[in-house]
This record gives structure tokens, C-alpha cells and sequence, in this order.
């Protein structure tokens, strides 16, 4: 399942409520923290697509349930695209202690097993994936601020 998302921040917001949306049939609960994680990375991800690019994008989910993999499966993987048209690559970025941006890397490298990028056509595609049984992520999301819930409204600067 995708979303085109056009070169726009308030496209970020509308990409979680999309995702939201997507994890019902899925057999994620909306409260547990796979959920809360893989909305903060679509914002994360959809966030550096449209700002650092000024490029419509295309945002892609694989869920447990619906893609592949069946509801119940504890073992399922998620996997999160975003697909853009700009040819730079992605920058990991040292933001100081002041800095108001230049996390968004580092929180997708800290909060998903796995992530990469790879060039499609004449852009790029930024993944990452969640494993579904990963007890990593316990609270995770909640730890930075009280759940994303908060965050409904923001759209986050990253790199």
C-alpha cells in the first residue's frame, strides 16, 4: 500500500494519519509501541523527503496482515519506503545540544532494526524495517514525550 505525498510539510501529518489508518487491519494495536515507533519514522522519513528535497514522494508500507505475513504472526517485519525523486543521498548529520534539527537519521538508526537507501530511477528510496517480536523499542517512542499522540500536529525537522 503507498501514499503520494506532495512537496509540502503539511503532507507530513497527513502521511501518519494515513499509516494510522493502515495499522487497524494489520493486528498492531494503535497503542502498542510498534505502532508508536513506525509513526514516528513516517514522520522522520516523509519529513526529510519533502523538506530536504522539495520533491513529491511516495510512501510505502508492508504490514503483518495485509502485504504479507498473517496478523497474528509475531515474527512479521514491517517495512517502511519513502521513494523520492531527488538523486542526494542521505546525510547523517551531528547536531549540538542547541541544534533544532539534524536528529532525524540518528533516531531512524536508533529506533528500526534496519535501514538503508538505494537508488531508484533517477531518485532514491530511504527504508527501514521494524521486526514485530524486537524488545528493543519497549517505550521507545513514549520516551520522547509522552507518546505521539503529542505529536499529532507537529511536523519534525530532520536531516
Amino acid at each position: 500500500m503507498q501514499l503520494e505525498i506532495r512537496p509540502d510539510p503539511t503532507e507530513v501529518g497527513r502521511a501518519r494519519r494515513w499509516a494510522r489508518s493502515r495499522l487497524a487491519g494489520s493486528g498492531i494495536a494503535a497503542d502498542e509501541p510498534l505502532a508508536e515507533t513506525l509513526i514516528l519514522l513516517v514522520s522522520e522519513l516523509v519529513t526529510n523527503a519533502v523538506v530536504h528535497t522539495g520533491c513529491p514522494a511516495v510512501l510505502r508500507l508492508s504490514l503483518p496482515g495485509t502485504d504479507r505475513g498473517g496478523a497474528d504472526d509475531a515474527s512479521a517485519t514491517v517495512r517502511l519506503e519513502v521513494a523520492d525523486a531527488s538523486d542526494r543521498a542521505p546525510v547523517p548529520r551531528c547536531a549540538d545540544g542547541d541544534a533544532t534539527g539534524g536528529r532525524g537519521l540518528a533516531l531512524v538508526d536508533g529506533l528500526a532494526d534496519r535501514w538503508g537507501w538505494s537508488p531508484e530511477g533517477a531518485g532514491k528510496r530511504i527504508w527501514c524495517e521494524l521486526d514485530r517480536c524486537s524488545e528493543t523499542r519497549q517505550g521507545a517512542a513514549v520516551a520522547y514525550g509522552g507518546g505521539l499522540a503529542s505529536y499529532e500536529g507537529l511536523a519534525f525537522e530532520a536531516v
